[in-house]
């Protein structure tokens, strides 16, 4: 099966502005989520989707320094972007959509997802809908000609804006399926969208990488205050 994988990227955060180029342990944060990524046994080719926007530019060439793949779009029609980064870097049979904005990506979660959603021959599947891992985990994976349908239907902002809703907004049209774990980790906070996340993920590099760069996500919760809800931290 071809697999495209592409991490949407951009500077212009509402929040945290230029977080994807923000340093953890001295290399951008979207550099060390292509490391982490890299891990996957599915992930195949790796394309980072950002911006046709100046400001864009820097994260264009970072993602061209780590080895993979550019497209850049519409900064603000996301699903457009998805649909032009599969015709100029396919064919594929599907594509996998993650942000830039989670550093702590498990590529272990990635392998599943997929996994899942080949063997069940879904249209989509992903482990957020039904979500019961961090927020941060995110994975999700589409058939690559719905996808491209999905670009040329979609009217609604809301879905063009984030890709997949297309999808699970219509599960009497589309084979939906979903990846869930136990216990239940949906209340975890493991993205970055704020100060206060940065400062946790920037912690949990401190903490494992220097030892053990592969670290997983048993090594996050094993840590005393890697259970984080999203409060600033202390101790």
């Amino acid at each position: 099966m071809s697999i495209l994988t592409i991490l949407q990227a951009r500077m212009s955060s509402t929040r945290l502005p230029g977080k994807v180029m923000k340093p953890i342990l001295g290399q951008p944060m979207i550099a060390r989520q292509i490391e982490r990524l890299r891990r996957a046994r599915h992930l195949g080719a790796l394309i980072v989707a950002t911006s046709i926007g100046a400001e864009d530019d820097v994260v264009a060439a970072e993602a061209a320094r780590c080895g993979a793949l550019v497209y850049r779009g519409s900064l603000h029609d996301v699903l457009a972007r998805y649909a032009g980064a599969l015709a100029q870097h396919g064919p594929a049979e599907h594509v996998v959509r993650v942000t830039a904005d989670c550093p702590l990506t498990d590529w272990t979660v990635f392998d599943q997802v997929v996994e899942l959603h080949l063997a069940s021959g879904a249209d989509y599947t992903s482990n957020t809908v039904d979500r019961s891992y961090p927020k941060g985990l995110d994975v999700e994976i589409v058939r690559a000609d719905l996808l491209t349908a999905a670009a040329s239907e979609a009217a609604d902002p809301y879905e063009r804006e984030h890709v997949t809703p297309f999808f699970y907004h219509r599960p009497d049209r589309f084979n939906v399926r979903q990846l869930v774990q136990t216990p239940r980790l949906d209340r975890l906070r493991w993205t970055v969208d704020t100060p206060d996340d940065y400062a946790f993920t920037t912690r949990v590099y401190e903490a494992l990488y220097p030892s053990d760069p592969a670290f997983g996500s048993d090594a996050i919760l094993a840590l005393p205050w890697g259970r984080w809800e999203g409060e600033p931290l202390s101790g």
